[in-house]
């Protein structure tokens, strides 16, 4: 499954360095001056997991393979955007092609790094960046006509929902707010609008804002309906090189308790309304993707496509009780494993081995 989430900003808001960290690699240029990234860079990021060196315990394996995201570093929105202003209409075919935007705000101060703007009002930042992107969406909602003659149901619904939407944002509010039923959900995605998709919120700091990070990031919390998370992404940027056990120690000595990065990963994952099934033998203790509410046979099919095809059952346990039982042998014997059918939903740390017919 391949899902990706976008990371935007203003021009030196720290949107390629935090996108290094993620990568723990130099990935993307990040430099002094508007518009270092021009073209999209793009990495896969693993999501942490620890339940995958416990699984591997059990089953005496080394080859730990966890669920990933990608994140997307995009150049850099300024006023103006939906007019092709800067880097305008690259950034919202870019972003258009994302299924969740990552707002990277700066609130650090810097007189040796320039803000477009000449002053540091990351509410000020976040009111352009979801301005530009609702007009963007506005002039999208424009192009859409009303069917003539008598217009299908579908038609009818569909121009309904491009009302509702148009009101919204007329009154400055992003798409993902408007109250839809599923059936105008399900119309609303043919759209592609921008500001529907989910967002999460990053408050680029320095160390000292960290200290008291809930405070600094109050007004922001205050304002939006998503994820917030506090981080220094020069400070984690600097720390790609070193080993996980170092890295935690130079964080804990400046007074942060664990990376934020891990945190944002699995942020994005859960905004995406991802889970996780796992599987665990001797090649490898693995963590799969699937959408939340998947059933069994479409989980069997994220393996291999064949799977879902000749879906025949699913033997799941608990990862508590596979854990606690040490493995297969154990939880059957205890009566924790479960013989599944095609209506199961999988649920987030089943342990699953699926029973697969002959092709």
């Amino acid at each position: 499954m391949s899902l990706s989430v976008g990371i935007v900003g203003l021009p030196n808001a720290g949107k390629s360095t935090l996108f290094n960290a993620l990568l723990k690699k130099t990935a993307a240029l990040a430099q002094n001056y508007p518009f270092t990234t021009i073209e999209p860079n793009t990495g896969i990021i693993d999501i942490p997991d620890p339940r995958l060196s416990k699984l591997a315990e059990v089953v005496h394996t080394k080859k730990l393979v966890p669920a990933t995201i990608e994140f997307v570093d995009i150049a850099g929105l300024v006023a103006g955007a939906h007019k092709g202003e800067g880097l305008g209409n690259q950034f919202l075919a870019h972003i258009r092609e994302t299924n969740a935007i990552c707002y990277v705000l700066r609130f650090f101060e810097d007189g040796d790094i320039i803000h477009v703007a000449n002053r540091v009002d990351p509410i000020g930042d976040l009111e352009i960046l979801e301005t530009e992107l609702q007009l963007a969406d506005l002039q999208t909602l424009e192009k859409q006509k009303e069917a003539k003659g008598v217009p299908s149901k579908e038609q009818k619904l569909l121009w309904d929902v491009v009302q509702k939407l148009k009101t919204t944002l007329a009154q400055g509010k992003p798409a993902r707010e408007v109250d839809l039923s599923d059936d105008e959900k399900k119309a609303a995605q043919q759209l592609n609008l921008i500001t529907a998709k989910p967002a999460i919120y990053i408050a680029n700091m320095s160390e000292s804002q960290l200290h008291h990070a809930d405070e600094v990031t109050k007004p922001l919390t205050g304002k939006v309906n998503g994820s917030v998370i506090a981080l220094n992404a020069k400070l984690e940027s600097e720390l790609i090189d070193i080993t996980d056990d170092e890295r935690m120690e130079l964080l804990s000595s400046v007074g942060i308790a664990e990376p934020a990065l891990g945190k944002l990963a699995k942020t994005a994952y859960d905004t995406l309304h991802l889970m996780s099934f796992l599987t665990a033998g001797e090649l490898e203790a693995r963590a799969w993707t699937v959408y939340s509410g998947t059933k069994a046979p479409q989980a069997a099919g994220v393996i291999h496509s064949d799977f879902e095809k000749h879906f025949i059952k699913a033997d799941c346990v608990a990862y508590d009780d596979f854990i606690a039982y040490n493995g297969w042998l154990g939880a059957r014997k205890a009566g924790k494993a479960r013989s599944e059918g095609r209506d199961y939903v999988m649920q987030e740390g089943d342990v699953v081995e699926f029973k697969i017919g002959q092709s």
